[in-house]
């Protein structure tokens, strides 16, 4: 993606829970949900702060699950009844909260995208 490509239509805030339980254990909490339309259609962004991704037992691998567990437990019921629906969701995990699209090559910062299909989240490469 370009930097014009992460243009934003439109940002919601949501009242953030403390944490938010992850299937791994891990500290989690909701930074920020934005949303976009490139020209691949509606793409939601649900970004969390996790302090200990990047450390011994918390890297990606470790931790994909609990992308996905929030895509389907914490995204999805957000999304809207009415209205277009999303062609992808975006779920990003960041060591500390960053503002989007600034780059800050001292914050570790995971991301994985997901279609969804049948209320389910199904895994897309980027």
């Amino acid at each position: 993606m370009t930097a014009g490509a992460l243009a934003l239509g439109g940002t919601a805030a949501f009242a953030a829970d403390d944490l938010l339980p992850v299937p791994s254990g891990q500290p989690v909490s909701f930074q920020e949900m934005l949303w976009d339309r490139p020209g691949g259609g509606l793409i939601y962004r649900f970004r969390f702060v996790a302090p200990e991704i990047g450390q011994d037992g918390r890297e990606y691998e470790d931790v994909e699950v609990d992308m996905h567990h929030l895509c389907e437990t914490f995204a999805i019921p957000r999304l809207a009844e009415t209205g277009p629906k999303p062609s992808q969701i975006v779920i990003s995990f960041g060591q500390e909260e960053t503002e989007f699209g600034v780059a800050n090559e001292d914050v570790i910062q995971f991301f994985e995208a997901y279609r969804v299909e049948d209320g389910t989240c199904i895994l897309e490469f980027f």
